[in-house]
């Protein structure tokens, strides 16, 4: 690899880095916002739109609460595979090819790291976005999971149109 190419990669690091760092502070600070200023005294139902609220949701598993009774010890199983999951994705990151991806998995490692920070700190995750059509409800989910699926979406978008730019 000549030094060209190997600075292109480590500067995308970086800025995946930043991205990332930036996810976890906009994450975090929302929490708590609505933690300590929102919510308070009682959690409650605040209707922002017609189709939009603000709640609190305690997620104590995964995506969509799964794995949720899984007893006292599952915060810190979750958050250690979380955990290694971001140092994967880190060095995946290292090897990026392309702002895009970097971004992507800037987005995706900024996400597991808010989400584990909150299973530390309360021993499940503060969810408060509530989106619903028609009565349904989609699941709450805040800015760590939105961070989660933007990058997936652009991972993947990356991932289908890489191989046209580099032919």
């Amino acid at each position: 690899m000549n030094s060209f190419v190997a600075n292109q990669s480590r500067s995308y690091w970086l800025f995946g880095l930043i991205v990332a760092a930036v996810v976890v502070v906009l994450d975090q600070g929302s929490k708590w916002w609505i933690l300590e200023h929102v919510m308070q005294p009682i959690p409650h139902v605040i209707e922002v739109t017609s189709f939009f609220n603000l709640v609190l949701v305690w997620n104590y598993g995964v995506s969509f609460g799964t794995f949720a009774s899984g007893g006292a010890m599952m915060p810190y199983i979750l958050s250690a595979i979380a955990a290694v999951i971001a140092v994967c994705l880190v060095i995946w990151m290292r090897q990026a090819e392309s702002r895009l991806a970097a971004l992507a998995l800037g987005f995706i490692i900024g996400g597991a790291v808010g989400n584990v920070v909150d299973r530390l700190l309360h021993g499940a995750v503060v969810d408060f976005l509530d989106f619903h059509v028609g009565g349904w409800h989609f699941w709450a989910f805040n800015v760590a999971d939105s961070g989660i699926s933007v990058g997936v979406v652009l991972l993947l978008i990356d991932g289908l149109f890489a191989d046209r730019e580099k032919s």
